[in-house]
């Protein structure tokens, strides 16, 4: 009989050690070790099949053929965006989010609604469970066979038996190895049957969809060795109490991680929205002060966002900074260049800033919708609604231009803007080529008379 063997693995990182240690050398984390088995003496492997039955062997680079990046397109446009134009034959792909965010749906709404040959595997729910989510949902796939089992080996089996073209699995923290014996969500169980998984993939070409978990922190919960080993990892994330879900890339060895796909809660599933600009602006009074329009970009696409700003005096003495869906830091920089540069005293002044519709912006195209909001705030006075502004702020107080601003303007003539304040610095735009009227400006004191003349 072989000795059982046990090492020790960091919870949060997956460090391996023969012994246990307080502090992780690898994260830096305490108190994280686990002792689990990794190693018995091993079953018979199931072993699958390869599309083509061969033994692979190297090849000098000029004679591989490509298959022109051929992708598998899907119903859902959202996820096409994600993923660069489709799904990859033979890619393995990581789906993360909180609890109760929508991943089992969306991945269910796609098994029910593409037409490929679907293996929906379930760790978590039962068939009954599964068919009540569908009948909500309202697809039928006939072609979509569901499964509920943990154990990675007859998962194997199902799939030799029932040949899918998509693989989803919900979720990788409840199957396990007989191979490892250690308990499922382990790190050595969560590695295993990744690496299972992949070699699955790579071999059949059949695309798989795994679910994940989040830890508190809202990082993916596993080893970091799981995120290295898939192909991509897509993030699901949003507000419980808001109806708007997004997608976005973390990881996309096949595309940019940019893009953003936006999806709507209601009764029967998620909605793709495929103009996310009409959601994110308020048709409510026009006549508010501290309410901004910005135009922004997500990977390749153009967004209409609205920042919204609420200046008051500091009640308690000192004065509070708040953000949501912008960087603090950078709000804070922005509020000194306006003291500085400006002569607006918001020193003794509380600031609150959102982004409406549950969204994090990023880009520093909407610096200037940050101190317009800002500015409408301070002085009471209400900006037309038919304004808005797509420019970066310098710590000198010049607008400094962006790119693609020839989007941005495309988008704001669409959903009906009149102005648009941006850069005088941009180079090759001509107001002959747009409807809606470019106001350039070069400081801050410019786009003050442009706003509240």
């Amino acid at each position: 009989m072989a000795k059982v063997k046990t090492a020790f693995f960091c919870q949060n990182c997956g460090y391996e050690t023969p012994k246990w240690l307080g502090k992780c050398p690898s994260c830096g984390e305490w108190n994280t070790f686990v002792e689990e088995l990794v190693e018995k003496q091993l079953p018979q492997v199931v072993a699958f099949s390869t599309s083509s039955g061969r033994t692979a062997k190297a090849q000098p680079l000029q004679e591989i053929i490509s298959n022109g990046q051929r992708r598998i397109v899907l119903p859902d446009s959202e996820i096409n965006r994600v993923l660069g134009d489709g799904l990859v034959p033979g890619s393995l792909i990581l789906f993360g989010g909180e609890p109760g965010i929508g991943k089992s749906t969306l991945l269910l709404q796609l098994a029910v609604q593409t037409s490929l040959r679907v293996l929906y595997v379930s760790g978590e729910e039962s068939e009954q469970q599964i068919k009540m989510r569908a009948e909500r949902i309202g697809q039928k796939n006939d072609s979509c066979f569901i499964l509920t089992e943990t154990n990675i080996q007859n998962i194997f089996k199902q799939a030799e038996e029932t040949s899918p073209e998509l693989l989803i699995v919900d979720s990788i923290q409840t199957l396990f190895s007989s191979q490892i014996e250690s308990a499922p969500g382990s790190i050595s169980q969560i590695r295993e049957c990744t690496a299972q998984l992949l070699r699955y993939a790579k071999m059949t070409e059949v695309p798989v969809f795994l679910i994940g978990h989040i830890t508190k922190e809202g990082s993916l919960a596993g080893p970091k060795v799981l995120e290295h080993m898939v192909d991509a990892v897509l993030q699901f994330e949003g507000d419980q109490h808001h109806v708007y879900r997004l997608l976005r890339g973390i990881k996309n060895r096949f595309g940019s991680t940019n893009e953003l796909g936006i999806y709507e809660m209601n009764g029967s599933g998620l909605r793709t929205v495929e103009n996310p600009s009409e959601i994110l602006i308020s048709s409510g009074d026009s006549k508010l002060s501290g309410v901004s329009i910005a135009a922004t970009l997500e990977g390749l696409r153009p967004l209409l966002i609205e920042v919204q700003a609420l200046v008051s005096t500091a009640a308690y003495g000192t004065p509070q900074r708040s953000s949501t869906g912008f960087d603090l830091r950078r709000l804070n920089m922005l509020l000194a260049v306006m003291e500085k540069r400006c002569g607006f005293k918001l020193g003794a002044k509380d600031v609150f800033l959102n982004i409406a519709g549950g969204i994090r912006v990023d880009d520093p195209a909407i610096d200037l919708a940050v101190v317009a909001a800002v500015l409408s705030s301070n002085a009471d006075i209400a900006i037309d609604r038919s304004i808005c502004c797509s420019a970066e702020v310098g710590l000198s107080g010049e607008i400094r231009p962006v790119n693609r601003i020839d989007q941005r303007i495309r988008e704001a003539e669409k959903l009906g803007f009149e102005k648009i304040i941006i850069s005088k610095h941009n180079k090759g735009i001509e107001q002959s080529n747009f409807k809606i009227e470019l106001i350039p400006c070069s400081r801050i004191d410019e786009v003050l008379k442009a706003l509240f003349a």
